[in-house]
């Protein structure tokens, strides 16, 4: 993944897009990470994919295991 300054990506914001069309450029500011762009198609794509790694199932699914499993601890505490 490609990396700019938020500066540069402000006054270079042209070559930002060309670089955007190959792969993601990650902004950066103050050497932190604060935004990512991407080509319109990689957009479709990430949103056609769902968007991101389906976390919340495994820790729901993880979160029931501990209730069914502790559910007289889980009560106790609830008094």
């Amino acid at each position: 993944m490609a990396e700019m300054s938020a500066t540069d990506a402000k006054n270079k914001f042209g070559q930002m897009l060309d670089m955007a069309q190959a792969e993601p450029v990650r902004i950066q500011k103050n050497g932190r990470d604060v935004a990512v762009v991407l080509s319109a198609e990689q957009y479709a794509a990430l949103q056609a994919s769902g968007g991101a790694p389906r976390v919340r199932p495994a820790i729901e699914e993880l979160m029931s295991r501990s209730v069914k499993r502790r559910k007289s601890l889980y009560e106790a505490l609830a008094k």
